[in-house]
């Protein structure tokens, strides 16, 4: 069975949307009789140059493609050249490659399949557009695909009215040895906070925060990792001198896999104060890493807490109330620290991206009309 993955960023662009993509292809590749490949444009947004049109990625061959117009929207007509002797088409998030491949099914004729990533509300920008374009355009393509997989129960909730029966929903997975134990042995008034440099990611409410904490206790410092994006470094060392923190956040840019993992065994606490997640990657990889997570008040990282049963939620508007709530969680001593960070990790393990991999191949089968594998028969699409 050959697989078509196709996503508008990947390798060397850093993410969740990425990041996702290349487990779930890793892990297809692993599996018996299944031939998982990678389309994906030629240019990282956000860097000047272009990628090389072939490249292999943690063993996934990957074909990069031209484009144009809008990142918002990137048009790339070409992919159909790419399709070769696909059994069938992925397509990852929604944009242009989803409504494309929906107008020219007659054209590849291909058995289409769509993970929804969070949809494009990730802000709030051109929301009354974005709801236009969602009950026409939108709902119109999902007519000509098979199944629409919601990766979290927040886009099932979401893509329902204009998805019908063909939604299922099959969770996002973690690469489970990525920063497993990594966070401090010892427990430290430090947090740390890591993805992409957004502003829906509302990294200018963690410096107020650090402000609150720190006069809890003087001995508070923050770690902000990432991949700069819409914001720069500039703008967010300016929100943490405009909060008078400054001097004690520490800053780490396009970190690589081992330098945030070395950053994490210097933190105790993960903060994110996003205002849409689709699944939430970074949280449930700092619980793997061990971390107490602090996170806003969004419906997937409620479920978050509640499904795993470790964590601080914040409401964003009286942040003395939380940094009481954290102050009090690090003076209740080690040995209640430690079962925190144990219960983290064990929370994180509920997402595993091997079983997530054969959770989509079983749906690819089921499209296909091929007999299920028997190992598969009992797995559900919905999640632990």
């Amino acid at each position: 069975m050959k697989v078509i993955h196709v996503v508008r960023q990947f390798s060397p662009s850093v993410g969740g949307l990425e990041d996702a993509v290349l487990n779930l292809s890793v892990q297809q590749r692993n599996m018996p009789g299944v031939d998982a490949r990678i389309i994906t444009l030629n240019s990282v947004f956000n860097r000047n140059g272009s990628l090389p049109p072939r490249d292999s990625v943690s063993g996934v061959p990957v074909t990069r493609i031209p484009w144009c117009g809008s990142k918002r929207y990137p048009v790339a007509p070409s992919v159909l050249w790419h399709l070769r002797d696909a059994d069938i088409i992925h397509v990852h998030a929604i944009d242009f490659f989803f409504d494309y491949f929906a107008l020219t099914k007659r054209l590849h004729q291909r058995p289409l399949i769509a993970s929804t990533h969070g949809g494009f509300f990730h802000s709030g920008a051109y929301s009354r557009l974005k709801k236009l374009w969602f009950s026409s355009i939108t709902r119109a393509s999902v007519s000509k695909y098979s199944k629409i997989v919601a990766c979290s129960e927040n886009d099932a909730e979401l893509f329902s009215p204009v998805s019908g029966a063909r939604l299922i929903t099959i969770e996002n997975g973690i690469n489970q040895e990525k920063f497993l134990n990594a966070a401090s042995q010892v427990p430290c008034r430090t947090l740390i906070s890591f993805g992409r440099f957004s502003p829906h990611k509302r990294l200018d409410l963690l410096f107020p925060l650090l402000a609150a904490l720190k006069k809890q206790h003087n001995e508070w410092r923050l770690i902000v990792a990432g991949r700069p994006a819409e914001q720069s470094l500039e703008d967010l060392r300016a929100m943490a001198d405009d909060a008078g923190v400054l001097a004690a956040v520490t800053f780490l840019p396009d970190p690589s896999d081992s330098e945030l993992r070395n950053a994490l065994g210097s933190a105790t606490w993960f903060v994110s104060l996003s205002e849409h997640e689709g699944f939430g990657l970074a949280a449930v990889e700092a619980l793997s890493a061990g971390l107490i997570p602090v996170l806003s008040e969004i419906a997937p990282f409620r479920r978050l807490i509640a499904r795993t049963g470790v964590g601080i939620l914040d409401n964003s508007t009286v942040f003395e109330t939380t940094a009481v709530k954290i102050e009090k969680c690090q003076n209740s001593g080690m040995a209640k620290l430690t079962q925190l960070r144990d219960r983290a990790i064990n929370g994180a393990q509920l997402y595993d991206w091997r079983d997530v991999a054969k959770r989509y191949v079983s749906v690819y089968r089921d499209i296909l009309g091929e007999p299920a594998i028997p190992e598969l028969n009992t797995v559900s699409c919905k999640p632990i």
